[in-house]
């Protein structure tokens, strides 16, 4: 179950918490992935929060260095998935797949007293765990889900393992819509539904933009709904920047269908800022000192709004 900090916070102020701590290390860090945080900070206040079912953190709250390579002759390597709790029968699995969304997760694991306040200060660091693009070892994950859209996948053994043997709890994937544009993800959509793996349930940030664009202008996919509906999975669309709708749907029922939460979101929320860079949004590099101060006046304006 969530920890007791978690069951009583307020999710819409720790989504804008975790916004704000992504606008603040883009800032002192001189850009980084911005709109992944204005678009998905709801969805992980509330897979955090409340949807996932997870026992205490298994990790150091500072992670250590990279141990190397998992291995039986490697003691001290350490699963980024420890973070999550433990693999036990009754809790959940979390699967993450948009591993560039990693700074995000990684505040979320901050705001519920997972990871410290200071391990940011080594992201992107050679030999640290706290990559920029996450891995196995990476705070938060639990497996590489490179090169795209893999986590699916990986989900749906993890699913129909867990089910073999008989352990209730349930395996959820967090994606991003531009993956849907993988082929990968469709066959393993078709596995999921003819497995009837209904304890396997996926959000996705669905808010129309990928690393070359406005999604729509790299790979029309369409209705994505009506294509999961055709696969024979279950849909639930929802405003993905209200928690309570977020949570709702993901205190759900099975009934023989794997579940597709599609989360609608605003890449530039709470950073308005961000939409005259559109449709270019997928990581947030300075161009001038002039443009640097004005993100650094919104991030003032954001801190104020407070």
């Amino acid at each position: 179950m969530p920890t007791p900090a978690a069951a009583t916070a307020d999710l819409a102020a720790v989504a804008r918490s975790i916004r704000r701590r992504v606008f603040e290390h883009v800032m002192r860090n001189g850009g980084g992935y911005l709109s992944q945080a204005c678009s998905s900070a709801e969805i992980f206040a509330a897979l955090y929060g409340r949807i996932l079912r997870l026992g205490p953190s298994q990790a150091p709250m500072r992670p250590v260095p990279f141990p190397g390579a998992p291995s039986a002759a490697n003691p001290d390597y350490v699963s980024g998935g420890a973070y999550n709790g433990p693999h036990a029968p009754e809790y959940d699995r979390f699967i993450f797949s948009p591993a560039h969304y990693a700074l995000v997760l990684y505040t979320a694991l901050i705001e519920f007293g997972r990871l410290a306040e200071d391990a940011l200060e080594q992201f992107n660091r050679d030999g640290s765990t706290v990559e920029m693009i996450g891995a196995e070892h990476s705070p938060g994950v639990e497996t590489t889900t490179g090169s795209l859209a893999q986590a699916i996948s990986q989900a749906g053994g993890i699913a129909l393992g867990r089910r073999l043997k008989g352990e209730p709890g349930r395996v959820w994937v967090m994606m991003s819509d531009g993956e849907f544009q993988e082929g990968q993800v469709w066959e393993a959509v078709q596995a999921l539904v003819h497995h009837r793996l209904d304890h396997l349930a996926v959000i996705a940030d669905v808010n129309g933009q990928q690393c070359d664009g406005a999604m729509d202008d790299v790979m029309t996919v369409g209705s994505l709904a009506a294509k999961l509906h055709a696969f024979g999975a279950r849909v639930v669309e929802v405003d993905g920047h209200d928690v309570d709708a977020l949570v709702a749907a993901g205190e759900f029922r099975p009934d023989g269908r794997p579940l597709f939460v599609l989360a609608r979101t605003d890449p530039a929320r709470g950073v308005p800022l961000m939409r005259e860079r559109a449709p270019n949004l997928h990581y947030l590099r300075f161009a001038s000192d002039e443009e640097r101060a004005r993100y650094q006046a919104a991030f003032d304006a954001f801190d104020e709004e407070a």
